[in-house]
């Protein structure tokens, strides 16, 4: 078997949803010890004392043959915070979901109007701090390639495709840095072709990466 047909093997739909099924937590994980976040790659940061909202955000896994490639936005750039970055759909829960895989649906269709009828939620990953005060739970989705965007030109400006083979290969992280209020802050990035995917968007990747392939 070539080393293309083998890739596209482990990264069909089928093969992949299976093995994140086994992977993922059915039920969103409430271990404050072992969340992920902004603080892992800044050990001056610490998350002792702080309050978080709750939020949530689709990881869309398209379902497509011969492999299945992950859909993401990019925000709109007038918006008060991450103007302009590259996204999963989401935002914060509201009283009136049940769970986060609710809100992360709700979410989705308000954004780009991705129809929660094609969409499958397969499990949750670890929820991630920010800086920001969010605790972000990740909800791993299996999502109908038939599938029509209508985006929300308030939020967002543009969706795109990666190809999922792309961003489970961990020579595809990089360390970045950059100066936030006078402080050095590290953070993983992705840079695909003309897309620089990076901070929390690419943080929630690589603890895709790590959970289900590492």
């Amino acid at each position: 078997m070539s080393t293309q047909s083998v890739e596209e093997s482990h990264f069909a739909p089928a093969a992949f949803f299976a093995r994140a099924a086994g992977r993922l937590d059915s039920k969103p994980q409430r271990d404050e010890s072992e969340l992920l976040g902004d603080q892992f790659l800044n050990p001056e940061l610490t998350a002792e004392g702080m309050s978080f909202r709750e939020a949530a955000v689709l990881i869309p896994v398209v379902a497509r043959q011969p492999q299945a490639s992950v859909l993401l936005t990019q925000r709109t750039p007038h918006l008060s915070v991450h103007a302009g970055q590259i996204a999963f759909p989401g935002g914060k829960i509201d009283d009136v979901d049940a769970t986060p895989a609710a809100a992360a649906l709700r979410e989705a269709e308000e954004e780009i109007g991705l129809d929660p009828a094609l969409v499958e939620p397969i499990g949750y990953l670890t929820p991630y701090l920010t800086r920001t005060g969010y605790r972000i739970v990740p909800v791993l989705a299996r999502v109908d390639p038939d599938h029509q965007i209508t985006m929300n030109p308030n939020e967002v400006t543009d969706t795109f495709e990666v190809p999922l083979s792309f961003l489970m290969s961990s020579t595809n992280f990089r360390r970045g840095k950059r100066a936030f209020k006078g402080m050095q802050r590290n953070f993983y990035e992705i840079p695909f072709n003309e897309r620089y995917i990076w901070g929390i968007t690419a943080g929630i990747i690589r603890g895709m990466y790590e959970r289900i392939y590492g």
